[in-house]
């Protein structure tokens, strides 16, 4: 027999269901409405030139971000030489090692590191790098984007090392298999999607940052060749272009931006497919 009040709990259902789509729809729309402003605004300005090209002189239209293309995936690969190792390390100790006084301090001074503001960590390698060798430079930049993707990797890196079933812990133990290998080759490789996901949403973050470059790598407007010379990245280049007064610069930086959102997206999709492939057809 029906419930007497069976029809006012699907009445409920339903509207609950369309509370949570409501609110879904909410947190995609201002991604959607950015992501079709840069569209309508600096897909104009995207051609083989802006790819390829140095920047114009000043007022002179034309010419494009291929230096500060480049320089991104400098400074980034940097970064990730610096953050990942160090970061995907320090989760491992907190995951599988290390006393609860000891790993307490470690999550609270990394917690605190990612909520300090970008232009702090500018400051700090300016201090520490800049002044002393008397000049900014591409490594300045890398390490600075490298330090602030470390306590965000960490953490993430120890989330899912925690989410690892401690069955095989147990099981690779009771066969004599020594804890580092068992490390390697079991826990780390099972929660290697994750470690991906953290390094991305790492990279994804510091892609963007301005702040920490212009303390740092402050940008040019030629290619660069040696690591302790300056170097230009495309947030370097949109700022110096959206606040300048001319027309064309500021198309160029709405297609720099659009550039660089479609940059940090096909880096998430493409890897995430790559890692999913090549790991499930090593199960398989």
């Amino acid at each position: 027999m029906t419930a007497p009040n069976h029809h006012w709990r699907k009445i409920k259902n339903v509207l609950m269901q369309a509370l949570a789509l409501l609110c879904a729809l909410l947190v995609v729309a201002p991604l959607v409405l950015v992501f079709y402003h840069l569209i309508k605004e600096g897909f104009s300005a995207i051609n083989w030139a802006f790819f390829t090209q140095l920047p114009k002189p000043v007022g002179e239209p034309g010419g494009g971000m291929g230096n500060a293309i480049v320089g991104t995936f400098v400074v980034l690969a940097q970064a990730a030489v610096i953050g990942v190792p160090i970061g995907v390390l320090g989760g491992v100790f907190l995951s599988e090692f290390g006393g609860s006084k000891l790993n307490w301090a470690i999550r609270f001074a990394a917690d605190i590191l990612n909520g300090v503001p970008s232009i702090t960590w500018g400051i700090v390698v300016y201090a520490l790098m800049v002044v002393p060798m008397k000049g900014f430079s591409a490594l300045a930049g890398g390490v600075v984007l490298g330090m602030m993707m470390i306590p965000l990797v960490m953490r993430t890196t120890e989330e899912v090392l925690q989410l690892v079933p401690g069955g095989y812990r147990e099981a690779a133990l009771a066969l004599g298999i020594a804890k580092w290998k068992t490390i390697v080759q079991i826990i780390i490789r099972t929660a290697l999607k994750g470690i991906v996901t953290g390094v991305l949403l790492a990279l994804a973050r510091v892609a963007g940052e301005t702040a920490p470059l212009l303390f740092t790598a402050l940008g040019n407007q030629h290619w660069s060749h040696k690591l302790n010379e300056p170097i230009s990245a495309m947030p370097l280049q949109i700022f110096n272009y959206a606040i300048s007064p001319y027309d064309d610069w500021h198309r160029q930086a709405w297609a720099g931006a659009l550039v660089l959102l479609l940059l940090v997206l096909s880096i998430n999709v493409g890897v995430r497919f790559l890692t999913r492939d090549r790991f499930g057809a090593r199960k398989n």
